[in-house]
């Protein structure tokens, strides 16, 4: 049976797919974290967002993440989905859920998974502002 679901793609993120995989008879709670495009950073009014991904490498991070995550908190399955692209306000960028037998464990591994992917996948934003653009997030 397999328990992760990664994927990068500049098409429109699933959330019924990412729900459906993770669906288990054994779990009592299924969390998920749904990334949007806000219209606003710090004050600035941003118009898009486009993501950069180094994809072999954000792959195979994104998946260690998963593996990490259904060690540390016993859920039963975890997908983590994360759009490249342009996307504009109210689109998903990322996308992550998890099903487990108690509905903390869920929770936390969603927590878990984004912060982490934040920090270690080779994923680049670079914001649209009505005056300019500015790349975040430029690591690792």
């Amino acid at each position: 049976m397999q328990k992760t679901s990664i994927k990068i793609t500049s098409e429109k993120l699933d959330l019924q797919e990412c729900y459906a995989f993770v669906e288990d008879d054994a779990c009592g709670g299924i969390a998920a974290f749904i990334g949007t495009v806000r219209n606003d950073t710090e004050g600035k009014e941003v118009q898009q967002l486009d993501f950069s991904t180094y994809k072999p490498m954000a792959i195979k991070e994104m998946q260690k993440i998963a593996d990490l995550a259904l060690k540390k908190f016993d859920i039963k399955k975890i997908a983590i989905h994360h759009a490249e692209g342009m996307l504009q306000i109210r689109d998903i960028p990322v996308i992550i859920t998890a099903s487990s037998k108690h509905r903390k464990n869920a929770f936390l591994a969603c927590e878990f998974a984004i912060d982490t992917l934040k920090e270690t996948v080779p994923i680049w934003k670079k914001e649209y502002f009505t005056d300019g653009e500015v790349w975040v997030n430029a690591h690792p």
